[in-house]
């Protein structure tokens, strides 16, 4: 039985190169999140709806029952790890990992849409299944790639998180102060003038709203010049780790050496 449920855990969640098993389960699932997700967004077609709500309906079934499936799969064999090897706690805490709540929420909303009574939270509840794109993590090298460059450089993301946070905020109250009495329609509080803020330094400018005074225009000028160099900051961090990352791929993994 112990064997059975090492072997069911890495077909799921540890695959070793050259397993068919796994390689065939893996791309089942990829190709199910994708199918659902474009169920999901041609539902919300009302001509598609109306012709082919049966056919999506049933399908919707059939992909909750996998998804289901392979859930309570990675339940039963996940007492294989040292980490959730008790049975009871150590599938409690499964459960509550973060991947694990991801593919609770994939089927969740199914399930809970027999509870809903106002039909309003019904659709509501339909839309999360777009959350299943989440599940796509666990299949994808490419967004494995991904979260391990977010977590190599959180402190670094989290710092120019913050300068940004700190830029938008001076922002809207600079040109809250210089704005307001020309324009309290379009500047009647900081918090509203964030949006100008965000949309500037962004350097999206919509037009929707814009300085007419020439300390207002002063303010705008320092705030874009600024943008420019603030979100250019992140890009360049993540630019950097992804090609380490990558760098560190093709080295050996026992002498340090760069592979071919």
């Amino acid at each position: 039985m112990a064997a059975r449920r090492a072997r069911l855990w890495q077909i799921l969640d540890t695959p070793e190169p050259g397993d068919r098993w796994a390689t065939a389960t893996g791309s089942v699932l990829i190709a199910l999140i994708a199918l659902n997700l474009a169920a999901v967004i041609l539902g919300t077609v009302h001509s598609v709806a109306l012709r082919y709500g049966p056919w999506l309906d049933a399908f919707e079934t059939f992909s909750v029952a996998l998804f289901s499936l392979e859930y309570l799969a990675r339940l039963w064999s996940c007492t294989s790890q040292p980490a959730y090897a008790r049975p009871v706690f150590g599938r409690l805490r499964y459960v509550f990992s973060p991947l694990a709540l991801i593919d609770l929420v994939a089927v969740l909303p199914y399930f809970l849409s027999f509870l809903a009574v106002d039909m309003r939270f019904l659709r509501a509840l339909r839309l999360l299944r777009l959350l299943r794109i989440a599940k796509f993590g666990r299949y994808s090298e490419a967004l494995a790639l991904f979260g391990r460059v977010m977590r190599h450089k959180k402190e670094e993301l989290a710092i120019t998180s913050l300068l940004m946070l700190i830029l938008i905020v001076l922002s809207a109250s600079l040109m809250y102060f210089a704005e307001h009495d020309a324009q309290p329609d379009k500047f009647p509080d900081i918090p509203t003038t964030a949006w100008w803020a965000v949309v500037t330094l962004t350097t999206v400018g919509y037009g929707d709203v814009f300085p007419i005074t020439g300390l207002g225009k002063l303010f705008a000028s320092f705030v874009a010049i600024f943008g420019i160099a603030m979100f250019a900051l992140p890009a360049g961090i993540l630019g950097a780790s992804f090609s380490e990352e990558m760098r560190r791929e093709k080295r050996c993994p026992h002498c340090g050496k760069e592979l071919d």
